[in-house]
């Protein structure tokens, strides 16, 4: 383009246009002259005389043939983006302008309006235009009015944080106060945490019930109560076999001691077979059921053993360890069947029976009863 301009300023003819052009040729750029003639002399080619015929030469031998293409591409492409106005512009116009494209004006500002930013875009379709400098003169001032509006902003925070400081004091000053304060915050919130976690743990132990001395806020094996509370209707059995009878037994043991007619009969002696189980459940709000069960001592091959008279039982049971204990002789049951309630363990399969001779007291009597392996009681004796 600058070649052609100064042809045009010193009205060079079209046969010196070519001479003139090649004076500037320097490097390798002459020697791709002095070759090129040279070859066209050798194949008896006519010379290259105009100003088109150089020009041609030398886009064919420096600008590849996707020069064109990847112009066109760039152009799809083009967005503002980063760029002002004025720099979108002229990088649309030098890009038509090396591919060689020609196109009417509304396309040319169809194509402007699609790269433009969305901030411009949305607010000059509204307004009315006749060219494309026209639009590009608006698209100017609302990128102007948009740029004073984030100066505003960014000034008012600015000024805003300036105050803030102004406020605080010193920088020495304000960045002790800033450590200060957030110690404090810290020790403040670490101070919550604490309580919080107090709190929460003293409702979770205030939950917590003891099965050995049935008070609050601890669990069997951390009691430090090394006193064995058992409850028996109203009365309350410690380990150091110690018993505290309430008001209404008390009285009930003077009435049994004045009458004559009572006889008291004291558990016989010897090994008892029965195994003080911890972990006692605790009795519930309904007395139905223990006013329905009966328990005792009874003497069995003169061993204290114990005994429960139930009614809601359809059968008479005894444990096997006492069976196994005492070498009481079993016998196959006529009617094996399956207990499930006894244990997590699945169905159990009761086979064995035993007679069992027992006496209370006085009181003698001989009972079969089915070998089952419970833990509670020796003997279970349930509705005859």
């Amino acid at each position: 383009m600058k070649v052609e301009q100064i042809f045009t300023c010193h009205q060079v003819s079209e046969e010196r246009k070519v001479s003139l052009a090649t004076l500037s040729f320097q490097g390798h750029a002459m020697y791709w002259w002095t070759s090129l003639v040279r070859d066209r002399r050798l194949h008896n080619d006519p010379p290259i005389q105009y100003w088109n015929e150089l020009r041609s030469a030398l886009r064919r031998r420096h600008i590849p043939s996707y020069y064109t293409r990847e112009l066109i591409n760039k152009l799809q492409r083009l967005h503002q983006r980063n760029m002002t106005v004025e720099e979108y512009r002229q990088t649309m116009e030098l890009y038509l302008l090396r591919a060689g494209i020609r196109e009417e004006e509304d396309i040319t500002i169809a194509r402007f309006l699609s790269g433009l930013t969305f901030e411009i875009r949305d607010k000059v379709e509204l307004l009315p235009y006749r060219d494309l400098n026209d639009i590009v003169q608006l698209c100017i001032k609302v990128e102007q009015k948009n740029l004073r509006k984030n100066y505003k902003t960014s000034s008012y925070s600015s000024s805003y944080s300036k105050v803030d400081y102004k406020r605080e004091g010193k920088p020495n000053t304000f960045e002790k106060k800033n450590t200060f304060d957030s110690s404090k915050h810290l020790d403040k919130g670490k101070e919550k945490e604490k309580k919080t976690n107090t709190s929460h743990t003293s409702t979770k132990s205030s939950d917590i019930k003891c099965f050995k001395c049935l008070g609050r806020g601890h669990i069997a094996s951390q009691c430090p109560n090394k006193k064995v509370m058992i409850l028996r209707g109203q009365d309350i059995y410690s380990s150091q076999d110690e018993a505290t009878t309430s008001p209404s037994s008390s009285e009930d043991e003077e009435e049994a001691s004045e009458g004559e007619s009572c006889e008291v009969t004291y558990p016989y002696n010897g090994e008892l077979l029965m195994m003080r189980r911890v972990l006692n459940n605790q009795p519930s709000d309904t007395q139905s059921q223990r006013e329905n069960i009966f328990h005792t001592r009874c003497n069995i091959s003169n061993k204290a053993c114990s005994l429960i008279v139930d009614s809601g039982s359809w059968c008479n049971c005894c444990s096997t360890r006492m069976v196994e204990k005492l070498g009481l002789t079993t016998t196959p049951h006529p009617k094996p069947y399956q207990l499930h309630w006894l244990n997590d363990d699945g169905d159990m399969v009761v086979n064995q029976q035993v007679e069992v001779e027992f006496s209370i007291g006085n009181y003698q009597d001989k009972v079969k009863c089915d070998v089952v392996p419970m833990e509670a009681y020796h003997i279970l004796l349930g509705r005859p």
